[in-house]
C-alpha cells in the first residue's frame, strides 16, 4: 500500500481544521502521561527520603542516577515496542497491551513494599510505556499526506494535548502523596492508566484499517530464532543482575553505553537493508545531526527530574499563603507552559507554511534556548535554603517550554517524514533512542551538581548547548539539502 493510500482515512478534518482522530490518539496519551508523570514526580523524592519518612533511604547521587537511567530505559524499549509492532503485531495492537502493562507497574508501586515494589513496577512501566510511545506517534504520522504542512502542527497539537496529563498527573499524586504518603500516590497514577486504557478499548474500533497493518511481517519461519533470543537475553540479565555485575551505582553508565550500542545498531540495519531506496538512504543521512542534537537538549531537558528536583527541596521558596507546596508539584510547571505556548508554535508554524524555518534550524534554536535557561540559574548561585523565588524558577522552566516546542513535537514530524517506507515506526524508535541516551546522561549529569558547583555546572551546560546550537545552525544548509525536499 502506498503512503498515499496509507494516510488516515479519517472522514474530514474535525478536530483544530486536522483528523479528526488525533483527539483520539492525544486523548490516549493523556492518560498514559497523568500516570507516568505522576509518578515520576514522586519517585527521586521517594529513593531519597527516609524509611521513616515513606522512603527508601537512597544517598541523592545514587538516586539520580537510577531515575536518569530509568527514563533511559523507558526510551530505550521502544526498540522493542516499534520492533514488534513493525514485525509482529502492528502498532495498534502493541499499543493496547503497552497500556495494560504500564497499569499492571503502577500497581506494583502502589502495593508491594519497598525495592521489590520499586523495581517490578518501574521494569513494567519502563517496558509498557516504550512500547505506547513510538507507536502513539507513529499512528499520529499516518494522518497526514506527504507534503502536508499541517503536520508540524498536528504534533504540536499531540504534544499539547499529552501535556494536559503531565500537568494534573504530579499535582494530584504530590496532593496524595502529602496527605497519604508515596504509595497513595502511586496508586492514583495506576487509576489514571485505568481511565486511559478503558478509553482506549472503547475507541479503538474507530482506527483506519491501517493500524492494525504490520509493515515488515517477520516470516513465520524466524519465530523460533528471535524467541531464543528473547529467551537468551532475558537469562543474561538475570545472571548480570544476580551476579551484582550491575547494580544501582553502574545502570546509568551501562544504560547509555547500551542507548548508544543500539542507536549504531539500529543506523546500520536502515541504512544496510535492501529494503530503502537512496534517496531514503540520503535522508537517513541527514537525520544523524539532528539526532546528536536531539540526545544534547534530552541531557539538560531531562535534569527537571533530577538537579531541578533536588533543587526545587533545598532552594527553592515553595510558601504559598502559608502552605508549603510538595517539592513534586514543579513538575507542573513545563505542562501548564505547553499547554499554553503549544497552540501558539502550531499556529505559528500553520501561518507561516512553507516559509516556516526548517528542521534544522528549529532544532538549533531549541538547543540555543536550552543553553540560556541553564545560564539563567547562575543569578540564584549561592543563596541558600528558601532563597529562590518561585517565580524565579517559573520563568526559567519557561524558557524549557520554549525550548521543548523546538525541538520534541518537530523531532517526531520531521522523523515521521524522513522514515524509509519499511522503517517507519522503527525510525521513531531511533529517535526516541536519542530521548533514551539524553536521559540517561542527565542521570549522570546530575551526580556532578552540587551547591558548591553550580556557577561552573550551570555555566558548562549553558555554553556547551548554545555552541553546538550554533553549529547546528551552520550545518542546516547542508542538512536539509540532504532531507531531499523534507523540511
Amino acid at each position: 500500500m502506498s503512503t498515499s493510500q496509507r494516510t488516515a482515512r479519517t472522514g474530514g478534518s474535525t478536530f483544530l481544521g486536522h483528523p479528526r482522530m488525533l483527539a483520539n490518539l492525544f486523548s490516549v496519551e493523556l492518560w498514559e502521561r497523568f500516570s507516568f508523570y505522576g509518578m515520576q514526580a514522586l519517585l527521586l523524592y521517594y529513593m531519597t527520603y527516609t524509611l521513616a519518612e515513606g522512603g527508601l533511604g537512597f544517598d541523592e547521587v545514587t538516586a539520580a542516577g537510577l531515575v536518569g537511567a530509568y527514563g533511559g530505559g523507558v526510551y530505550l524499549s521502544t526498540i522493542l515496542g516499534a520492533w514488534l509492532a513493525d514485525r509482529v503485531f502492528g502498532s495498534e495492537r502493541v499499543l493496547f497491551v503497552s497500556a495494560i502493562i504500564i497499569m499492571g507497574g503502577h500497581i506494583a508501586l502502589a502495593l508491594l513494599p519497598g525495592v521489590v515494589g520499586l523495581v517490578v513496577g518501574l521494569v513494567l512501566v519502563g517496558v509498557g510505556s516504550g512500547g505506547l510511545k513510538a507507536n502513539a506517534s507513529s499512528l499520529v504520522g499516518t494522518l497526514y499526506a506527504p507534503g502536508d504542512d499541517r503536520r508540524d502542527a498536528g504534533f504540536s497539537i499531540f504534544y499539547m494535548g499529552i501535556n494536559i496529563g503531565a500537568l494534573v498527573g504530579p499535582l494530584l499524586t504530590n496532593l496524595a502523596w502529602d496527605a497519604y504518603g508515596f504509595h497513595v500516590g502511586f496508586g492514583l497514577a495506576a487509576v489514571g492508566m485505568a481511565a486511559g486504557l478503558v478509553q482506549y478499548a472503547l475507541a479503538r474500533k474507530n482506527l483506519p484499517a491501517t493500524a492494525h497493518e504490520v509493515e515488515n511481517p517477520l516470516p513465520r519461519a524466524e519465530y523460533r530464532r528471535w524467541i531464543i533470543i528473547a529467551a537468551a537475553v532475558l537469562v543474561l540479565l538475570g545472571v548480570v543482575v544476580s551476579t551484582g555485575l550491575l547494580n544501582a551505582e553502574n545502570l546509568a553508565d551501562v544504560m547509555a553505553f547500551a542507548a548508544i550500542v543500539a542507536t549504531v545498531a539500529y543506523f546500520a540495519v536502515i541504512l544496510l537493508s535492501r529494503k530503502v531506496t537512496a534517496v531514503e538512504r540520503r535522508r537517513v543521512y541527514s537525520f544523524m545531526p539532528l539526532f546528536v542534537a536531539s540526545a544534547a537538549f534530552w541531557s539538560l531537558f531531562q535534569q527537571q527530574f533530577t538537579v531541578v528536583a533536588l533543587y526545587s527541596e533545598s532552594r527553592l521558596d515553595r510558601d504559598l499563603f502559608g502552605w508549603e507546596m510538595p517539592p513534586g508539584m514543579v513538575q507542573s510547571i513545563n505542562p501548564v507552559f505547553i499547554i499554553v505556548f503549544a497552540g501558539v508554535f502550531a499556529a505559528l508554524w500553520t501561518r507561516l507554511g512553507s516559509r516556516q524555518p526548517s528542521s534544522p534550524v528549529k532544532f538549533s534554536f531549541g538547543l540555543m534556548v536550552m543553553g540560556l535557561a541553564f545560564l539563567a540559574f547562575i543569578p540564584f548561585a549561592g543563596g541558600g535554603p528558601n532563597s529562590t523565588p518561585l517565580l524565579g524558577l517559573a520563568a526559567i522552566l519557561l524558557l524549557f517550554t520554549w525550548a521543548e516546542l523546538f525541538i520534541s513535537p518537530i523531532g517526531l514530524s520531521v522523523t515521521t517524514k524522513l522514515a524509509p517506507e519499511a522503517f517507519r515506526t522503527q525510525m521513531l524508535a531511533l529517535f526516541f533512542l536519542s530521548i533514551s541516551l539524553g536521559t540517561t546522561v542527565s542521570g549522570i549529569l546530575a551526580g556532578f551538581y552540587s551547591e558548591e558547583t553550580e556557577v561552573p555546572y550551570f555555566a558548562f551546560s549553558g555554553i556547551t548547548a548554545i555552541v553546538l546550537g550554533g553549529a547546528l545552525l551552520a550545518g542546516a544548509p547542508a542538512i536539509r539539502k540532504a532531507m531531499s525536499g523534507v523540511r
